[in-house]
């Protein structure tokens, strides 16, 4: 079956021998997963709009609540 890479469009052949499917290489392939890093890319979803944003820690409370512990932290 023939498909068009999703990132150059390029005509491909899709079949079990072409590694990088649905791109036609690794450099369109490692072009899409950059996008999807920088978050140029997302899939849509509403599920979550109603919730509350909860704020992360800081680095400090975190390195703060490894100290008063730091034997146990990697034991279990």
């Amino acid at each position: 079956m023939k498909v068009n890479c999703p990132q150059c469009q390029a005509e491909l052949e899709w079949s079990p021998d072409n590694i990088h499917r649905p791109f036609c290489s690794k450099t369109c392939q490692l072009i899409d997963l950059g996008e999807w890093a920088n978050e140029e890319k997302a899939i849509p979803c509403a599920a979550n709009k109603d919730q509350q944003v909860t704020a992360l820690p800081d680095i400090e409370d975190i390195e703060a609540l490894l100290m008063e512990n730091p034997e146990s932290f990697f034991k279990e």
